[in-house]
């Protein structure tokens, strides 16, 4: 792997874990939006929902941009950026059991060819 490791912080899963959050992460996937259309997209009140937001916020998930009265609710790249590097720390872990599987398979294919 290049480049620099970041490290995961286990509050970014479990902040992730409550539904509400993980479907305002998945909205803002798309793009930024305020609290009221979050709220509105979700079926949340607009109370649930900042209540939501304010916990991804202090995780550091999401970032708030403040445009007159309104709120704008962006995803920061960082916490992503770890989980991926993360993740790929186990790729060579996934790749090693796949060939395995491969060479059993073909290993039982030559039995019944042969």
């Amino acid at each position: 792997m290049s480049g620099k490791r970041l490290e995961l912080d286990t509050t970014t899963l479990s902040a992730l874990a409550e539904p509400n959050r993980m479907h305002i992460v998945e909205l803002l996937r798309e793009g930024p939006l305020t609290v009221g259309e979050i709220a509105d997209r979700l079926g949340l009140r607009q109370p649930q929902a900042s209540k939501h937001l304010k916990v991804l916020s202090e995780h550091g998930i999401v970032e708030v941009q403040a445009d007159a009265n309104r709120r704008i609710y962006r995803l920061r790249p960082e916490p992503f950026q770890a989980m991926t590097s993360w993740l790929d720390s186990f790729r060579h872990i996934m790749e090693e059991r796949f060939d395995k599987l491969d060479a059993y398979l073909r290993e039982l294919q030559n039995k019944e060819q042969g």
